[in-house]
């Protein structure tokens, strides 16, 4: 095994302790998150910690995607959409949990840089697009799950209407500064949601979030 598979399998054996699904540990366990941060930053790839990317975005805490997979409880077979590609990590870790993922992010260079790592690890049932991820995006939908990784005001209403009936979706949502992980589940034109851990992410920007 080389450092970094040691690292990660010391991150998973202790970040992540709490992380009950064992098909989001081994998720985590197969990314290799070290390829999807700064090289001068390899080093602290498996910290337990959130790190800067560049464009004034970070790739999450482990625990975090862990828990915010966690939530989505998917099995297998769903189609996916992700708000907010960032490095591409927590992209990487739902592909492998999902029968297809459709992932939007904003920020150009972002989008390019995910897409290229994505496609290097082998993952082809993901979808990178640039656009305002806050609209979603309806010609794929209705989606099983979606994931906001950025904190926003509230949950952006494009998204609720194009989620599945009994489907999840799972954001942070509060102030700038600190946010609560939401959990949103459809039944029918009926949203129930749900409330878990606090949290910081960076700003959710776009029509039905925060201005740039």
């Amino acid at each position: 095994m080389s450092r970094f598979d040691l690292q990660r399998k010391r991150m998973v054996d202790n970040q992540l302790a709490s992380i009950t699904d064992p098909r989001v540990r081994d998720a985590l366990n197969a990314v290799p998150r070290h390829l999807f941060v700064p090289t001068s930053l390899q080093d602290r790839s498996y910290e337990d910690g959130a790190l800067p990317i560049g464009s004034r975005q970070t790739i999450s805490q482990p625990w975090i995607v862990a828990r915010m997979t966690e939530l989505l409880e998917l099995q297998g077979d769903e189609l996916v959409l992700e708000v907010g590609t960032g490095s591409g990590y927590q992209a990487a870790v739902l592909a492998k949990l999902c029968r297809r993922l459709i992932t939007v992010e904003r920020l150009g260079e972002l989008a390019k840089s995910a897409q290229r790592r994505l496609h290097d690890l082998g993952l082809r049932n993901v979808t990178v697009l640039q656009a305002d991820g806050t609209l979603g995006r309806s010609e794929y939908a209705p989606y099983d799950a979606i994931l906001v990784t950025a904190g926003g005001p509230a949950v952006p209403r494009p998204l609720k209407s194009q989620l599945a009936d009994g489907g999840r979706l799972v954001a942070p949502v509060g102030g700038a500064d600190v946010q609560t992980l939401v959990r949103i589940t459809r039944h029918g034109d009926e949203f129930v949601e749900e409330r878990f851990e606090a949290c910081r992410f960076v700003p959710l920007v776009g029509r039905f979030g925060w201005k740039d």
